[in-house]
């Protein structure tokens, strides 16, 4: 192997790698973390949504998911195409081999099938990288591409650096070849995500692609100044940043279906303010203390959604409650996903059968 991708491990690039590793190491240690089949779902919709929207495909994750679940939708036949493939592809993620040249090769052409002319070839014209209506890259010569591409793989192949930085450079140095006439966009970002997976099962359901689609013009900047310094580094940090933003949701995600309702609901009467435990009860409408303890106060206090005024003193006759940084996140996500809702005290579930 001669071939060496140039990329500077900055300062910035080994904080955040350290940052996603203690992350990721938390998360798969927690109970039944990777078997939840609702979230793996909903997570894959997410993904391939994000990373087709980054070319202009207009489907929604609700329309994905219809076309998932073999029903009709009304949308352009192409669009609809792309999500077919783009789903298959997918759903393959754990056949294909990161490291066999050959398996890239199959994997587009299954994601680019009725698309384009010659799926799963490399191009044999020239190309360039669009950054919204802006050429900020023109690919080297279709000549050069088989030979730039095996060189690319044999150093994947004898990769020395941590993967989170292998993937990335991966996907600059991908996107740099452009190898195909089409799909190279979606193809360097699926690549990444099967290196990822090839780490840790986490990855493969964190929704990347759906954090760069949220950043796409930091994306495509990323892209630009790499190229402009010859160095990818500005790229890989980039990616890590939008690895870390993926798994965070991914953790929420995770904290949130966990939760019981009687949890989230109190989380949802809660705010910064220290309250007491009786104030809580009140906001409520719960009378039986044991009962708000074992089903409210207690899970919340363990999955660190709300915190005490006297941690050291949990029995302090003046202890007050108020909600976490991770609390008043959840709660936002909460809110976002049900939609306000107008509570009344009244009686609660846990009170029927009580006095």
């Amino acid at each position: 192997m001669t071939y060496q991708p140039p990329c500077t491990i900055t300062p910035a690039i080994e904080r955040r790698l350290g940052e996603i590793c203690e992350t990721v190491g938390r998360l798969s240690s927690g109970p039944g973390q990777g078997e939840n089949l609702r979230l793996r779902r909903s997570n894959r919709i997410r993904t391939i949504r994000g990373s087709l929207a980054i070319e202009g495909n207009t489907l929604s994750e609700a329309q994905i998911t219809a076309i998932l679940d073999g029903k009709q939708v009304i949308a352009p036949p192409r669009e609809i195409r792309e999500v077919r493939n783009a789903l298959e592809v997918y759903n393959r993620l754990e056949q294909w081999n990161p490291y066999q040249e050959a398996d890239l090769l199959a994997a587009h052409e299954i994601m680019m099938d009725g698309l384009v002319d010659s799926p799963g070839r490399y191009r044999t014209g020239g190309v360039g990288v669009m950054g919204g209506s802006e050429v900020i890259h023109m690919a080297p010569s279709a000549g050069r591409v088989p030979l730039l591409m095996r060189d690319l793989f044999d150093w994947l192949d004898h990769r020395e650096h941590h993967p989170l930085i292998t993937s990335s450079i991966f996907h600059y140095e991908f996107e740099f070849i452009h190898p195909f006439a089409d799909g190279n966009g979606r193809m360097g970002r699926l690549w990444q995500t099967l290196i990822l997976a090839h780490w840790t099962p986490l990855l493969a359901v964190a929704p990347i692609e759906s954090m760069v689609h949220t950043r796409q013009q930091e994306y495509y900047q990323a892209i630009g100044q790499s190229t402009a310094i010859s160095d990818s580094a500005p790229f890989v940090e980039f990616m890590l940043e939008a690895i870390s933003e993926g798994i965070e949701h991914l953790g929420n995600d995770q904290v949130s279906d966990q939760v019981s309702d009687q949890v989230k609901r109190l989380v949802r009467f809660m705010g910064e303010p220290f309250v007491s435990a009786a104030e809580i009860m009140s906001r409520l409408s719960l009378a039986h203390r044991p009962t708000f303890r074992k089903n409210y106060l207690h899970p919340a206090l363990e999955q660190g959604l709300i915190e005490m005024e006297y941690p050291k003193n949990p029995k302090h006759p003046r202890q007050r409650y108020c909600l976490t940084a991770k609390g008043r996140k959840m709660k936002t996500q909460w809110i976002n996903e049900a939609g306000p809702r107008n509570e009344k005290p009244g009686i609660d579930a846990d009170n029927a059968n009580e006095d």
